[in-house]
């Protein structure tokens, strides 16, 4: 890659059964915008009576999005949120001071048995709503703006770009687009985002003259724009937005500022202070 883009090769790890590529956060790169934890959940298929089951764990300053390619996720939380996520839905819950969830696959696709595919991320809270109230909201898939031009369909997942702006109540300039290109078409990287990073999910793909490696975060340069042109049909993701106003620490499940807040939630979850999500036992325990 050109000296002027930083490619970052993701981790490969295992949530809880469900094989992810993580290329945020890196030593390479903390956030891009206000974007500090990129989970790409790869194709995968559950035979009956498997599926994803991440149990009840807590989250303080942050929101996290959950976007699906294919399968269904249930969404719970200790607002009381109870939600079935389906393809092309955003289901975004921030957490502020202090929230608890669990995702599963549904009842009655863990009979069946069934396949998933996604994306998940996280974006810091600006510092003044680290301690915000928790809350919960789900947009579905037809209530997300698109554009259909010329070989380009762009999807704006959440934030706003490419002319287009999403719903999802967002708490500072983010940039979060589903992008997918039939052979042959062009898109042109404009430069209205301080902060952005590309992600090519399948297919191959040029940026400018250069090959898009698969399944690496492509961060690029402030102030530059690039044309993106797809060489067979392909399909991408952007993320970026405003930089963060200042560093985060991120430990387990929680993101803050302020390390002491990552303490008091640590010893606040350790001593089961904390909002449970209704009907759940299980959970997660505190990783030493």
């Amino acid at each position: 890659m050109s000296d002027s883009l930083l490619a970052i090769r993701p981790r490969a790890e295992d949530v809880e059964g469900v094989p992810i590529l993580r290329p945020l956060p890196s030593a390479q790169r903390r956030s891009v915008g206000p974007f500090v934890f990129f989970d790409h959940m790869l194709e995968s298929s559950f035979a009956p009576e498997h599926g994803m089951d991440i149990r009840q764990h807590p989250h303080i300053g942050l929101s996290t999005l959950t976007y699906l390619f294919e399968g269904q996720v249930q969404h719970k939380d200790s607002l009381g949120s109870d939600q079935l996520v389906l393809p092309g839905d955003v289901s975004w819950m921030t957490a502020g001071r202090g929230v608890a969830h669990v995702e599963r696959t549904p009842a009655n696709l863990l009979h069946s048995g069934s396949r998933l595919h996604g994306l998940q991320v996280w974006l810091a809270l600006p510092r003044e709503l680290e301690g915000c109230e928790p809350s919960y909201s789900h947009h579905a898939a037809a209530s997300l703006p698109e554009s259909d031009s010329l070989g380009v369909r762009i999807r704006m997942i959440a934030g706003s770009g490419f002319c287009l702006e999403s719903p999802v109540p967002v708490r500072s300039k983010t940039l979060y687009a589903d992008l997918q290109l039939s052979a042959g078409a062009t898109l042109a990287i404009p430069d209205e985002h301080p902060e952005r990073a590309l992600y090519l999910i399948e297919g191959e793909a040029l940026l400018d003259d250069e090959s898009l490696p698969l399944h690496q975060l492509i961060v690029l340069p402030e102030g530059e724009t690039f044309t993106l042109s797809a060489c067979g049909d392909c399909h991408a993701v952007m993320i970026g937005g405003d930089a963060l106003d200042g560093p985060r620490r991120m430990n387990w499940n929680f993101v803050a500022s302020d390390p002491d807040l990552i303490d008091s939630a640590r010893a606040r979850w350790a001593a089961r202070d904390w909002p449970t999500v209704p009907g759940e036992q299980e959970r997660i325990e505190l990783p030493r």
